[in-house]
């Protein structure tokens, strides 16, 4: 792919209080229609993270003009920021690195240095570094201060090379919060405070970027400040832990959440092992005010040790995972359950009658269903990378859009696949589950909440329908798909330039292709890593 050394950046401006711009990119286009407003007002707003906030924090303690903003599709995305920024940060998934990278230019053109972090430059980084002068792995306050300092050579991928565990509390991260899930200064009644009690994860899944990082308990001391902050200035909200994996130190955890009195609990939201919400426990999560769980049931032939299922696999599975639930949604009123379709273990009809009957029979847990995505950094990626089965060609921005497969699948041809997705949505967007979501025994807020999903949900079917139809009639989207072509189809430029809109011409065709080699970050310290950036 064309590229050029990148060129000499100028040094962070040596004044004693820059300016400071800190955006969060949530969703990656602009809101078109009342569904769309729905869900981005509802629920892609209320997703701010902890981390990005605290980036903010640091450099306005650090002495600097800070503005901080999220993006879920409200507006322009530049437009919500100064145009006379000295230093822009960004955090991005990888699904919005397509506007992280014209910001990047766009910012870089007015002599900004631009630097971007969150799961996306985690996991491409070297792709990162084609367009941002700094890509951050893991971040804490010393690192930004160096950024800030003019401590690395530019471009450079940089670590501070440990887990961040010392995160700023609610109150010190309030004008990041009003300005991101609040409206007009005050909370909403869909309005969620993010807190983390644990970072890292105990599991292994070979999919997941937390695969190898340790499992740490937060201070319980400062997880009692926040909740006791919280539950004085905002009783009404909803706390949204963040943990990777929450409950692993479960006595722990209830213990400094059982010390806030009964009545003064805020209610709170998790995602978690299904295997740590064990029958014994289920009390303590009514009692300290759980109101949605998240657990990952991922696959019905994978996966089971995690799901609490022991060795069992298959309908074995489905009964004891179905029971679970039924148990769980006595104390815990809103359930969502986290899908895989399309893994190695994955083949025939049967996963996809499971996932079907499962959301049959369980019409108050929302089913999610996620196409396998090979990260970079996890054993999934280099397992697929050894075989050849990554599509390369794919622009990055389309990887986690949940339309369309990276990889070619092994006991799945392209139309096959799409034809059990297709099943599945029709399920779970059904006029009949729609009505008994509306009628199910849960608060009013998570029947409209799962509503709007359903809505969404057949947004999704028509878009599997339509790549359904092209790959029966346009011979080289199936052969991308099937992994006899590395040349990505004019239906994937196309897709892609419709969901960047205006900024598509910022990122041309012949810099689409991801550089999905990994680089070795520096440590905290001066870079002397070489770099190639895009024109």
């Amino acid at each position: 792919m064309p590229s050029t050394t990148a060129p000499a950046r100028p040094p962070v401006p040596r004044r004693t209080r820059l300016r400071v711009g800190v955006i969060e990119l949530l969703t990656d286009t602009r809101i078109s229609g009342w569904v769309e407003r729905a869900y981005a007002h509802v629920l892609t707003k209320q997703f701010a993270s902890i981390t990005p906030q605290a980036v903010a924090i640091w450099c306005r303690q650090l002495g600097h003009h800070v503005h901080y903003t999220t993006y879920y599709g409200q507006a322009d995305p530049r437009r919500l920021l100064p145009t006379d920024l000295d230093v822009l940060f960004v955090s991005a998934y990888t699904r919005s690195s397509g506007v992280a990278y014209a910001l990047a230019k766009l910012f870089g053109r007015g002599r900004t240095l631009t630097v971007i972090g969150g799961p996306h430059a985690k996991a491409y980084s070297a792709d990162c570094a084609r367009y941002f002068d700094v890509v951050v792995r893991e971040c804490d306050k010393t690192l930004v201060a160096d950024i800030l300092g003019g401590q690395f050579d530019y471009p450079a991928v940089v670590t501070s090379g440990r887990p961040l565990v010392d995160i700023p509390t609610v109150e010190e991260r309030m004008p990041e919060i009003s300005a991101s899930v609040f409206r007009g200064g005050r909370p909403t009644p869909a309005t969620m405070v993010g807190l983390l009690s644990s970072v890292g994860c105990p599991y292994t899944c070979n999919f997941c970027t937390d695969w190898n990082t340790t499992y740490i308990p937060l201070s319980a001391e400062r997880l009692e400040i926040d909740l006791r902050y919280v539950s004085t200035h905002f009783p009404s909200v909803l706390v949204a832990y963040h943990d990777p994996n929450f409950g692993v130190s479960f006595d722990q955890t209830m213990s400094v959440m059982e010390r806030i009195p009964a009545g003064r609990r805020n209610r709170y939201i998790m995602e978690s092992a299904l295997a740590i919400m064990k029958p014994s426990r289920l009390a303590r999560l009514r009692d300290t005010n759980c109101v949605f769980a998240a657990p990952g049931v991922e696959s019905w032939g994978d996966y089971s040790n995690k799901a609490g299922a022991g060795a069992k696999q298959g309908r074995e599975k489905l009964e004891q995972v179905l029971g679970h639930f039924e148990e769980l949604g006595r104390f815990v009123p809103g359930l969502q359950a986290n899908f895989l379709f399309g893994l190695d273990s994955d083949q025939g009809p049967e996963p996809v009658e499971l996932t079907k009957e499962f959301i049959q029979r369980s019409a108050r847990v929302w089913p999610t269903i996620n196409i396998p995505t090979p990260l970079g950094g996890t054993p999934l990626f280099d397992q697929m990378h050894r075989d050849g089965r990554v599509l390369k060609a794919m622009p990055l921005p389309l990887y986690f859009t949940m339309h369309y497969p990276v990889t070619t699948m092994k006991h799945y041809a392209p139309v096959e696949y799409y034809d059990h997705l297709i099943d599945i949505y029709d399920t779970i967007a059904s006029t009949r589950m729609l009505t008994r979501r509306l009628t199910a025994p849960v608060l009013l807020y998570l029947r409209l909440l799962n509503a709007v999903r359903t809505l969404s949900s057949r947004a999704d079917a028509r878009e599997f329908r339509a790549v359904r139809r092209r790959l029966l009639t346009d011979p080289k989207l199936l052969a991308f798909h099937e992994g006899r072509s590395a040349t990505l189809p004019e239906f994937h430029q196309q897709r892609f330039e419709a969901r960047m809109g205006d900024y598509a011409e910022l990122i041309p065709r012949h810099e689409r292709t991801p550089v999905l080699d990994p680089i070795e970050p520096a440590l905290v310290g001066r870079s002397s890593v070489t770099l190639r950036r895009a024109v």
